[in-house]
């Protein structure tokens, strides 16, 4: 069997030349090799014949061994993709995930072992260190150590912070999200505070995933001197959109000039869109009189007293552009005088008819007075005349008719 196994080798070894003789050759050798087995077998008959090598096509790869375990289980619970678009796999919970490498090092075991370049320095003390292993005692005070920075952060994790309120206990309006980001350069905004004013769920439909829902949030940040700004953050989550708005908001900053540092100039109506806001300059100690979102950003603003009145639309986003553009754009006392080049007086009650000069032109006032006939562009609105009169009802409404 042993020289049969022989000349089969050299079998193989002569079939891979290149000349015919030595296939010939070859094939007269097999022949040989064959009636040798054939002998053998007869001499030794409990030998057991070698089964011929089959070769069958297999397939290596598909979808079962090239996903992993949480691939498959995704697909079957539809926790995405089309079914959990549609609203299927609600009731599935997923699973937590815990980590639980999560505080050890490289190299640190139960035995205690010191590696270094792993857990303890090449060079120390400009010694270069061998293996060494941590006394009983040390070792078990690090772990002892490491179970409960463990249990400390399960502790945190399972610990509810409780929500801050805002304009109402569920809406997120109103709420602060603390000052944004430091910059790229090092540059550090502790002086603001970023508030939200609205969010919402949006969607957009999308020929390959359908419905497809966003969060989009705007936010304001101000300091409360006279700087603020405003900005919206779109993202796939709330807390995400969150951090893009808020960090968006520091790049558009307005400077607001304030009278006194507690109200404005005069009287503005601003508009955007169909939405019109009438502001109203008050005195100290008047308060803010207003929606809660202009209140909200006349604090980050650093207004104290004001009245304003929402006309129209009361689209957040348009009420939030009309109050910037009106007090972007307002008159201060000293502009006002150098554009007339005259002396700009202010009646209050506390003086009675006496004038308070608030502000005066820069190059003197001119020598001829304001010609009479120019009319101002003042709009008045009935509620306002009327308020003024005094007629708070109409005038008929308490006039006694007579029935026939």
């Amino acid at each position: 069997m042993a020289a049969s196994v022989r000349v089969c080798c050299a079998l193989r070894v002569s079939v891979g030349g290149a000349s015919v003789r030595n296939v010939v050759g070859a094939v007269q050798v097999s022949q040989w090799a064959s009636r040798a087995s054939a002998t053998s077998l007869q001499r030794n008959p409990a030998l057991p014949l070698i089964p011929a090598t089959t070769w069958q096509q297999t397939r290596h790869g598909s979808f079962f061994n090239k996903l992993t375990a949480e691939e498959l289980w995704k697909g079957v619970l539809a926790e995405t993709g089309a079914g959990g678009r549609k609203g299927r796999g609600k009731r599935t919970k997923r699973k937590l995930k815990k980590d639980l490498s999560r505080g050890q090092h490289i190299g640190d075991g139960r035995g205690g072992f010191l590696w270094p370049g792993l857990n303890t320095p090449v060079i120390k003390d400009k010694i270069l260190q061998t293996i060494t292993q941590r006394d009983e005692s040390e070792q078990q005070a690090m772990q002892a150590e490491l179970v409960n920075q463990r249990d400390e952060w399960d502790r945190r994790r399972k610990t509810k912070i409780k929500k801050q309120r805002g304009w109402t206990g569920y809406s997120f309006g109103g709420i602060s999200l603390g000052s944004p980001d430091p910059g790229p350069n090092g540059e550090t905004y502790e002086d603001f505070d970023a508030r939200v004013i609205e969010l919402k769920n949006v969607f957009n439909m999308t020929a390959k995933e359908g419905r497809k829902r966003s969060v989009s949030c705007l936010v304001a940040v101000g300091n409360g001197n006279g700087s603020a700004g405003f900005a919206l953050g779109k993202a796939a989550d709330r807390v995400t959109a969150l951090r893009k708005a808020k960090n968006r908001a520091i790049h558009y900053l307005y400077y607001i000039e304030r009278y006194n540092n507690h109200t404005i100039y005069h009287d503005i109506e601003s508009q955007f869109k169909r939405t019109t806001l009438r502001l109203k300059k008050q005195n100290k100690g008047y308060g803010l009189h207003c929606h809660r979102a202009i209140i909200t950003l006349c604090k980050l603003i650093g207004i104290q007293d004001m009245y304003c009145k929402v006309e129209g639309s009361v689209n957040l986003l348009n009420i939030t552009r009309a109050l910037f553009t009106g007090l972007a754009n307002q008159e201060t006392h000293q502009t006002l005088a150098d554009k007339k080049q005259l002396h700009v007086v202010e009646f209050q009650s506390e003086c009675g008819p006496l004038p308070i000069v608030v502000g005066s032109p820069k190059d003197g006032v001119r020598p001829n007075p304001e010609p009479t006939d120019e009319i101002p562009n003042t709009r008045l609105h009935w509620d306002d005349v009327r308020a003024a009169q005094g007629i708070k009802r109409s005038i008929w409404s308490g006039v006694k008719r007579t029935i026939w």
